[in-house]
């Protein structure tokens, strides 16, 4: 029978192991982050003629705090100038969703700062 010393290193090794996968799971499907923005039409790109996203917008938002981040994100049409959107982010994946919101959905410290 194996002692505990020569089991270490193996048990050691499972748990790094399991740890690093828990993490990859958070970082890629779990950790989400809201951000708001408002539509600006000026501010889309047309980046391809056959993929099903043909637009890309790179729009300034904000998250709850009121703190900014420029984000960017690909659609299949151009936008309602104007428009709020909420928009799902994950720290590695980028957007993931976003949907049109009204003003009174906006969070009071969004609604200060995205209104300058």
């Amino acid at each position: 029978m194996e002692s505990l010393k020569e089991k270490l290193p193996m048990i050691i090794a499972v748990i790094i192991v399991l740890v690093l996968m828990v993490s990859a799971v958070y970082l890629l499907f779990i950790q989400k982050k809201d951000y708001y923005t408002r539509i600006d039409n000026t501010k889309i790109e047309q980046v391809s003629n056959t993929d099903d996203m043909k637009y890309q917008y790179t729009l300034t938002a904000y998250d709850e705090g009121g703190k900014t981040k420029e984000i960017s994100f690909k659609t299949s049409r151009e936008l309602t100038e104007g428009a709020y959107l909420k928009l799902e982010v994950m720290s590695i994946r980028g957007v993931v969703s976003w949907e049109e919101v009204q003003e009174t959905e906006l969070p009071d410290k969004v609604k200060t700062e995205i209104n300058q």
